[in-house]
């Protein structure tokens, strides 16, 4: 007795097989390239921050008035080209929020100082909801003392 399209059989189980890894595989690359994104955007604001407390500790004596002159909060910052213009800190803030607005997505950040203490909090704060698949505000705080 011949038997015969057994082996069609196995071809089509064996295609069966081998799609279901290459899903599996496209999967992990698109976790992979979401993960990748969502790094990025961390190590900017881990850039982005330690800028902003180099600039601070370049203007030491301005940085730790009592009138604040690095204090900001968050709000609304635009990418922009122009240059900035004002004060020292002025400039400094201005730049630092314009790069922010230009790295990150929806990036912003703020600035709190302590004048007794010299202890500097720096927010930064942007959208990463491509990144984690929904939640959309991310924040780093790096606290220290100028």
């Amino acid at each position: 007795m011949k038997q015969s399209g057994f082996t069609l059989l196995e071809v089509l189980v064996a295609l069966l097989v081998m799609s279901i890894g290459l899903l599996g595989l496209a999967g992990l690359m698109a976790s992979s390239m979401r993960n990748n994104l969502s790094a990025s955007h961390r190590t900017q604001a881990i850039w982005q921050a330690y800028d902003i407390v180099d600039r601070m500790r370049a203007n030491r004596a301005v940085a730790i008035t009592a009138t604040g002159g690095y204090v900001t909060a968050l709000g609304a910052a635009t990418c922009s080209a122009a240059a900035p213009t004002g004060t020292v800190p002025q400039q400094d803030i201005a730049a630092w929020k314009n790069q922010l607005a230009c790295v990150l997505p929806a990036g912003d950040g703020s600035i709190a100082v302590d004048p007794a203490t010299r202890e500097t909090t720096v927010v930064i704060q942007w959208n990463d909801s491509r990144g984690t698949q929904g939640v959309a505000n991310q924040t780093f705080t790096v606290n220290t003392q100028l």
